[in-house]
């Protein structure tokens, strides 16, 4: 299982990563490079049409930027260590 200290860790970085992924890229004007790219090549952005995701561009709906960041964050690390808790499980149980 996953050490406290790592846990720690995680959700402290988690909780300051608004501050590069948000606030420091709005203040710098940072754009995507595909963006970029496709406003160049005068490409729609139909991002409203094909959204799949409540969570779209790390926001939690209701909650503002800076904390949605952090609830997308979280989902997304609890996601992948349970992904990884379960896989470990069965490679272990093939081994033995």
């Amino acid at each position: 299982m996953v050490s406290r200290k790592t846990i720690l860790i995680v959700v402290f970085l988690v909780t300051i990563s608004p501050i590069f992924g948000v606030i420091l890229s709005e203040a710098v004007g940072y754009h995507e490079p595909l963006d970029i790219v496709a406003e160049l090549l005068g490409l729609e952005d139909r991002t409203e049409d094909t959204n799949w995701t409540p969570l779209l561009d790390y926001t939690f709906p209701g909650l503002p930027d800076t904390v949605g960041y952090i609830v997308a964050g979280l989902i997304g690390v609890t996601i992948v260590l349970v992904l990884g808790h379960f896989l470990t499980e069965i490679l272990v149980r093939k081994n033995v």
